[in-house]
C-alpha cells in the first residue's frame, strides 16, 4: 500500500496499526467511523443511537435511492454519520463520527436530524458532544431540506451553549461546504487533523473564481490554525487523551445546571 503524500510503500496492516497514518511522512490517511470508535472510546462502551433513522427522497429526485443503496454497500454504514453515547477514558461522552465514504459526507435530512439530536441530547442531559466532521457540505439530491440542516444543526449548538455544555468539533480531510458554514465551526474547541482540507469552497473552485495562485498549503489545518479558525492540531494517536482532557477542563457545573441571576 502506498502513501498518497509520500509514495513510499508499506504493508496495508503497518498502516491500520498505525490508525491509518503513514510512519515515513505522518499523512493522516482518511478513516471510516468504527476504526475511529475503536481507537478512541473505551473497550465496548458506544453504544449506537438513532441507528433507526433511513434516508428518503423528498424531493423524488431521479436515481436517488440507488444510490443511497450503493453508498450503504460501499461504506458498509445506512447513512453518513455515526451517533451514540460512549467513555473516553472513563468520560461520559456523546459521540457523531461522519464518513466521506458515504457520498462524500454529504449532509441530507437524516444526518442534519442525528447531528440535531444527538446536541439537543447533550444539552438535556449535560453532557459533552464530540463531533468528527468530514464532509463535502450539502447533499444536493435533497435540494431545499438538505440546506435547511445547516439551520437546524447551528440551533442545535446554540442549545448547547445556552446550557453550558461542551461541544468539541474534530476537523478531518476533507471538511468544506454546509458542514463547515454550519455546526463544524461552532465547538468550544475546534481541533483539526495534520493536514485536513478546511474549507467551504474548493481551492480548484476559489482560483478559478479570483484568477490567481493560491498559496502554498492553503486550507490545509496548519494554514487555518495560523489563521485563527482552527484551535489546535491533533494528531490521530493523540486524540483520546486530548478528548479526556478537554472533558475535565470543561467539566465544573456540569453536574448541575447554572442557576439563573435574579433580576
Amino acid at each position: 500500500m502506498d502513501c498518497p503524500s509520500c509514495k513510499v510503500s508499506y504493508d496495508e496492516e503497518v498502516f491500520t496499526d498505525n490508525l491509518m497514518v503513514c510512519p515515513h511522512c505522518n499523512c493522516h490517511l482518511r478513516i471510516e467511523p468504527r476504526q475511529r470508535i475503536t481507537y478512541l472510546t473505551d473497550e465496548n462502551s458506544f453504544q449506537e443511537l438513532y441507528a433507526n433513522l433511513k434516508t428518503c427522497n423528498p424531493i423524488e429526485m431521479e436515481g436517488y435511492e440507488e444510490k443511497i443503496s450503493a453508498a450503504e454497500e460501499k461504506a458498509a454504514l445506512n447513512e453518513a454519520v455515526i451517533t451514540g453515547s460512549c467513555k473516553i477514558k472513563g468520560r461520559d461522552a456523546l459521540l457523531a463520527l461522519m464518513s466521506f465514504h458515504f457520498m462524500g459526507g454529504s449532509m441530507g435530512s437524516v444526518v442534519g436530524e442525528k447531528i440535531s439530536r444527538l446536541m439537543l441530547k447533550g444539552a438535556a442531559e449535560r453532557i459533552p458532544v464530540i463531533i468528527y466532521a468530514t464532509s463535502g457540505g450539502a447533499r444536493m439530491q435533497e435540494g431545499l431540506f438538505s440546506l435547511m440542516q445547516m439551520a437546524k444543526t447551528s440551533s442545535a449548538a446554540a442549545e448547547l451553549d445556552e446550557k453550558g455544555v461542551p461541544l468539541f468539533i474534530m476537523l478531518c480531510d476533507p471538511t468544506t461546504g454546509g458542514v463547515t458554514a454550519s455546526f463544524a465551526m461552532l465547538g468550544d474547541i475546534t481541533a483539526a487533523e495534520p493536514g485536513a482540507l478546511i474549507g467551504f469552497a474548493g481551492p480548484r473552485v476559489i482560483e478559478g473564481t479570483i484568477r490567481q495562485q493560491l498559496p502554498e498549503g492553503f486550507q490545509r489545518a496548519e494554514f487555518q490554525m495560523e489563521k485563527g479558525f482552527v484551535d489546535c492540531i491533533v494528531p490521530r494517536q493523540e486524540q483520546r487523551q486530548f478528548f479526556a482532557r478537554m472533558i475535565d477542563a470543561h467539566s465544573l457545573g456540569l453536574k448541575e445546571a447554572p442557576k439563573k441571576k435574579k433580576v
